[in-house]
């Protein structure tokens, strides 16, 4: 298989790529991932009664950044992405933290016929919005996780709000983000997000937004507004 067959698409991961060594910098142009992560952590952990001792599948780490943390509260991670040098940033960090987190240059379609049903919990975060083809990767994640296990995704919401906060405020006006980060038309409505779950052995339990203050520069989940940000936990069925 060549990877242009696979579920990738090469200028997405050159954005990351071309910021990979500041990923680390909690005030560079990864500050926003820094700011949410507590919740996002808070949400996994809460999610599956606790990390510890769970084995863990983080698709799109990234910089593990979401990895090492949840490595921090005593689960066993492996953390999979198609970026090489933001892969080679999480393992240096992992040299200069000493926290234990496996990492793997593999799609994770590719994971899901190596080592089906294989996993505790399976996060997807902030990695939806980026692939030519969200629902291959909402499908393999319900292939790796063990029956009654968790899948955790977190994308953003495709409406004019969305628009104007994640893309023009947050790229344009304040600075948030590295312009171009997002394209807006691949952001998926809640709705849409559950029609790709709906086929596969996972189904939705619970969805969560998260919103941001500008003037107190919080973050904070609402399970009443999806508006933009929002978190979604799966379970797969015992008999899927």
């Amino acid at each position: 298989m060549t990877e242009q067959t696979y579920n990738v698409d090469r200028a997405e991961i050159s954005k990351f790529e071309e910021l990979a060594s500041r990923w680390w910098d909690p005030h560079s142009e990864f500050k926003t991932l820094h700011d949410i992560n507590p919740l996002r952590l808070d949400y996994v952990d809460r999610g599956v009664g606790g990390l510890s001792g769970k084995r863990i599948l983080d698709v799109g780490c990234g910089g593990g950044i979401l990895s090492e943390s949840m490595a921090l509260r005593g689960a066993q991670v492996t953390g999979i992405d198609m970026g090489d040098m933001p892969l080679r940033v999480a393992e240096l960090h992992t040299l200069e933290t000493g926290v234990e987190v496996e990492y793997r240059r593999v799609p994770v379609e590719t994971l899901a016929l190596e080592q089906p049903d294989s996993f505790d919990v399976v996060t997807c975060m902030e990695m939806l919005e980026h692939v030519p083809s969200p629902g291959s990767v909402i499908d393999a994640c319900a292939r790796l996780v063990r029956p009654g296990g968790k899948v955790f995704f977190s994308t953003l919401n495709r409406n004019p709000k969305s628009y104007l906060l994640a893309v023009v405020g947050a790229e344009y006006v304040m600075g948030m983000l590295p312009r171009g980060t997002h394209d807006y038309s691949r952001f998926i409505r809640p709705s849409e997000l559950d029609a790709w779950i709906r086929p596969t052995s996972i189904r939705t339990i619970d969805m969560v937004g998260m919103t941001y203050n500008p003037l107190t520069q919080v973050y904070k989940l609402d399970p009443h507004n999806l508006d933009v940000n929002y978190l979604v936990t799966c379970v797969r069925d015992t008999h899927g």
